[in-house]
């Protein structure tokens, strides 16, 4: 058997209480109580209702560290995306991560309704609400060939705010 799902992501941070700090306040994951003993520059997370060991590990390597060049001056990782159950848990992501300064963009991809973001070492990722399988029509094929504006309103009316996203796609039907 193959490769099936991401069980975790580890970021190099400047500041882990900072980072540990955004990622609880701002997204929701909670500290998980892993840290080997003595070692003092790490943090594990798991999201919101996630059943996964961790989901996050952040390893800090202090404030002289320089920003991520990747996709700018090397190759690296462009950005990490986590789903979201509803539009209306997606419409107050949004929230959070405007009042905290992070949210960088959103983009309709006829499929997935996503926002991007910025943590505070400027390290991106996407949130993402997918549409799920028995709601997939021809038009929302057809923009996945594009990029459009997020109408978060328009969708939570169009699909529900409190549809769950994903069945039959990333969520077992």
């Amino acid at each position: 058997m193959g490769i099936h799902r991401l069980n975790h992501a580890v970021l190099f941070v400047r500041d882990l209480e900072r980072s540990v700090a955004f990622y609880r306040d701002v997204l929701g994951f909670r500290p998980v109580a892993m840290t080997p003993d003595g070692f003092t520059g790490a943090a594990f997370l798991q999201a919101p209702g996630s059943t996964n060991d961790h989901d996050l590990g952040l390893f800090a390597i202090g404030a002289a560290a320089g920003p991520s060049g990747a996709g700018r001056s090397t190759v690296g990782l462009y950005h990490l995306a986590w789903e979201v159950d509803t539009l209306d848990e997606l419409a107050a992501t949004a929230e959070r991560l405007t009042a905290a300064g992070a949210l960088a963009g959103s983009s309709d991809h006829g499929t997935t309704k996503s926002l991007y973001a910025r943590d505070p070492d400027g390290l991106e990722f996407e949130v993402v609400w997918l549409v799920p399988a028995d709601r997939l029509d021809d038009a929302a094929l057809a923009a996945r060939k594009r990029i459009g504006r997020l109408d978060l309103a328009r969708e939570q009316q169009r699909y529900g705010g409190q549809t769950r996203g994903g069945v039959g796609i990333s969520v077992p039907a």
